[in-house]
């Protein structure tokens, strides 16, 4: 047995306790390795001593790089949505003027107000 009490609630909810820190520990390294090997501004030496800090030291090397990469991980994410955004938007035939032409046609319609004609606008521009 695991525990010598056998099977009690305590029991399960340490149980449950650990597994769910494992699975935020692997969530977390998965994307941290996706973040690692995606950069290109960091050599295959440093991405290397990266892993062994994290498989080493796993939950001290997560927060290590949270802590020092965090900053920069937002920014790859935001530049990848974005450049993601704008092919899709070539592929589909998307253009930024024409949906602001809808809008304004909406807007004059009354259909929206002005309000969410300056929120939607600000999100197609942004």
């Amino acid at each position: 047995m695991l525990f010598q009490g056998g099977f009690s609630f305590s029991n399960f909810v340490s149980d449950l306790f650990a597994v769910f820190l494992f699975v935020v520990w692997f969530w977390l390294l998965i994307t941290i390795f996706g973040d690692l090997f995606r950069r290109g501004d960091i050599s295959g030496f440093g991405k290397i001593l990266w892993v062994i800090v994290l498989l080493v030291l796993p939950y001290l090397g997560i927060f290590a790089y949270l802590v020092s990469q965090g900053r920069g991980m937002a920014e790859r994410d935001e530049a990848e949505a974005r450049q993601v955004r704008d092919k899709l938007r070539q592929v589909v035939g998307y253009s930024v003027a024409e949906e602001i032409e809808r809008l304004e046609r909406l807007k004059d319609a009354g259909t929206i107000s002005a309000q969410e004609y300056a929120r939607l606008r600000a999100r197609v521009v942004g």
